[in-house]
This record gives structure tokens, C-alpha cells and sequence, in this order.
């Protein structure tokens, strides 16, 4: 599943009444669940989401992340921040293996000082056989690839700095 429809739908069931969330498809099962859910005015303050992916068929893998309540997607940048030289990280959404390139005689999706869009892939992470193509979630300038072809990389780790629009 791709990180921006798991940050939909932890939005989802933070926005709402429902304490928990269960979704399966194409062999993986995400279980979102919402703890500490009280408050006057009716806002989820210090609530916190877990989060569970189960892959079925002969590999029984099981992983799970908490994170406190924060923005589910990533906020629109203002045009001064990019006139500030700041920059923001595409970050891996799993453990797996990068690759750059859809094949090794392919050009790299991406690369340095390249212009990128919102949804553009920008690589791909191999987890347990599996290609999933990682899409930028900024519109921006590739400021630097910080990950070598066909290398491990971690939940969270950063993979582009990118210097948005």
C-alpha cells in the first residue's frame, strides 16, 4: 500500500469517531487503531496511532510502528521557504532495497538539480519480492540523492532532499 493512502487513512480515523480501522488488499491487512481518544471540544488530543501491516502467503512477517498524532500528510511549504534554501526529505515508507531505476540499463527516475511534481515516482523499494514505486510528495528541485543504487534502506530513512516550490 502506498504511504500516502495509509497517511489517508490515519487521517481518516483520527478525523472520526472510530476507534479502529482494518483494511485488506492485495495480500496485505493494515490495521489502524486509535487509543486516548477524549476531549471537551471534541478534538483528538494525545492520541496515538498504530499501526500494523501483515503480509499473508508463505511469509508470515508482521510489523508494527506507533507514532503520536501528528499531520497525516505533508503540509503545503510557502514559496519563502524555498526562497530560504530549506529543504525536505522523501523519506522510504518500508524496509527493502532501493533502486533507482526501473532495470539496471534504465536511467534513474530521478536526479540531482532535476525538477520533480507531486506523484512523479522518484525510485522504487524492493520488500519481500516486491516492487513498490515511491512517489514524491513535494513539487520541487532534486537537491541530492542520498541513497546508492541497490542498497538497503530503512523505515523513515531519507532517500531525496528535495527544495520545494
Amino acid at each position: 500500500m502506498r504511504e500516502a493512502y495509509i497517511k489517508k487513512l490515519i487521517r481518516l480515523v483520527e478525523e472520526s469517531k472510530i476507534e479502529s480501522l482494518e483494511i485488506s488488499s492485495w495480500g496485505r491487512k493494515i490495521k489502524i487503531t486509535q487509543t486516548g481518544k477524549s476531549s471537551s471540544n471534541g478534538h483528538n488530543h494525545n492520541s496515538s496511532v498504530l499501526e500494523q501491516v501483515v503480509y499473508s502467503s508463505s511469509d508470515k512477517v508482521s510489523s508494527q510502528s506507533s507514532a503520536a498524532s501528528a499531520p497525516a500528510t505533508p503540509q503545503p511549504v510557502p514559496a519563502a521557504a524555498a526562497d530560504t534554501g530549506k529543504t525536505v526529505a522523501i523519506k522510504s515508507p518500508m524496509v527493502g532495497t532501493f533502486y533507482s531505476a526501473p532495470s539496471p540499463e534504465a536511467a534513474p527516475y530521478v536526479s540531482a538539480n532535476q525538477k520533480i511534481n507531486v506523484g512523479q515516482v522518484v525510485c522504487i523499494v524492493e520488500a519481500m519480492k516486491l516492487m513498490n514505486e515511491i512517489e514524491s510528495e513535494y513539487s520541487g528541485r532534486v537537491v541530492k540523492v542520498l541513497v546508492e543504487n541497490a542498497t538497503p534502506v530503512e523505515f523513515g530513512q531519507d532517500l531525496y532532499l528535495i527544495e520545494p516550490e
